[in-house]
């Protein structure tokens, strides 16, 4: 996968959601309690602050069937744990990289 941040740094969170459904080959989707791309039937949800996603937000985020997150700040330590252990398939990605 490209790192869509390479170019240029979007400005706002709207921008870099629209990238990034971009980048991911998706269709950008939004609004309140909907996912912000969606390529088929993945689903993904982009997360634009300073603080890292924690594991019970990927908890809830996982319960309405997301299957790919980005984040720019990244994920804590059990988050990634979580995902690792409990769902194998669903993709964690921090500035375009997979986290593993």
């Amino acid at each position: 996968m490209v790192n869509h941040l390479a170019k240029k740094k979007p400005k706002g969170w709207q921008a870099y959601e629209k990238k990034t459904a971009e980048a991911h080959r998706g269709k950008h989707v939004g609004g309140p309690a909907k996912e912000d791309y969606k390529r088929g039937k993945t689903k993904g949800e982009v997360k634009f602050r300073k603080n890292k996603v924690t594991k019970p937000e990927l908890q809830e985020m996982f319960k309405k069937g997301i299957s790919e997150v980005e984040s720019i700040a990244g994920f804590t330590k059990p988050a990634v744990e979580y995902k690792t252990r409990y769902h194998k398939k669903k993709k964690l990605f921090q500035q375009g990289k997979e986290v593993k």
